[in-house]
């Protein structure tokens, strides 16, 4: 690997995005590849790009991406993916859930031929630092079977934010994305295994984000849009 691209999605991260583009930096210094860190942020309607933008002294190879309206996490990842030029491209979440240096676990497996490297909490050897609430996870476990059911994607863990893909990869499933919101993860799995590349999943620790709190009505919409993806896939929309 020659270069690495860090997609960071941001909405709303005023609290949060400075520290972990800091940590990321401060990681990324060390190693002996080059790299590159795009941060897009979706129509944030706090501080987050001021605050991003207040960095750029601190943190080399930055790159903001500042979109004035909100469209979803998967429209900002396919945005910063479409735009990085990084032979690894790796997107993680702004609240650094799972931190930088997981990656150095990933790196290998792209040498080794395969395609895209995801993280799983799910695995032997993943970590979950703070768990959530039984409750959430026994919801959380019933709605992975009926998803996984739906929309066949051979990992253990679609939902982690933290996935790494070759240039080559990106090029092929990103450009055939259609879903920007709730099940935008099913459906680069679905393009993945469609396209039959080749994916690793790597136990990663995970730190539960304790302000995040997915509401029914978020779980309705990514089954609506889980069905998209079943319909995508019986009419050919992948092709």
């Amino acid at each position: 690997m020659t270069k690495l691209s860090v997609i960071i999605p941001a909405y709303n991260e005023e609290h949060r995005i400075g520290q972990t583009l800091l940590s990321v930096s401060q990681y990324l210094k060390k190693q002996s590849y080059n790299y590159e860190i795009l941060v897009v942020i979706d129509g944030a309607k706090d501080k987050t790009n001021e605050i991003v933008e207040g960095l750029k002294s601190q943190v080399s190879n930055l790159k903001i991406f500042n979109n004035p309206q909100n469209h979803g996490k998967g429209y900002v990842v396919r945005q910063g993916m479409l735009a990085a030029d990084g032979d690894v491209r790796l997107f993680m979440d702004a609240d650094n859930s799972t931190k930088i240096d997981e990656v150095q676990k990933m790196i290998p497996l792209f040498d080794q031929g395969f395609n895209i490297v995801i993280g799983s909490r799910r695995i032997k050897g993943s970590v979950i630092a703070i768990h959530q609430p039984w409750f959430r996870d026994l919801l959380g476990g019933v709605f992975r079977l009926i998803v996984h059911t739906m929309v066949p994607m051979g990992v253990s863990d679609s939902q982690c934010g933290f996935k790494a893909f070759s240039g080559e990869a990106a090029n092929i499933i990103f450009p055939r994305q259609t879903i920007y919101r709730w099940a935008f993860d099913v459906e680069l799995l679905a393009i993945v295994r469609k396209y039959k590349l080749k994916i690793a999943e790597i136990a990663i620790t995970w730190v539960n984000d304790t302000e995040s709190h997915v509401k029914f009505t978020g779980m309705v919409n990514m089954l609506f849009e889980v069905f998209k993806v079943r319909l995508n896939l019986w009419t050919g929309k992948y092709k």
